[in-house]
């Protein structure tokens, strides 16, 4: 039988994802609002970033309220390269 301190190896994988996340995004802000867009509650992502329900619901909150326009990537087909001449 597992220790109760042992984390599932899902678990894990989780905690490491949730870190990455973190740490690419600028803010904790960002990271909050990406884990609600995955489908983590409050609870969840304050104990994945370690900060509290409340926190994240504020975030949450403040987000629904003063949306920001985020930039889009531009997904436009590429130019085809010039023909190069051969010396």
């Amino acid at each position: 039988m597992a220790n109760a301190t042992e984390k599932s190896p899902q678990e894990e994988t989780v905690r490491l994802l949730a870190v990455l996340i973190r740490l690419l995004l600028p803010t904790q802000n960002a990271a909050i609002l990406e884990l609600n867009k995955a489908g983590f509650s409050p609870t969840r992502i304050g104990a994945l970033l370690g900060t509290s329900a409340n926190t994240v619901n504020v975030a949450i909150a403040k987000a629904k309220k003063n949306p920001i326009a985020r930039p889009r990537a531009r997904l436009s087909a590429a130019q085809p390269a010039e023909p190069r001449e051969e010396s």
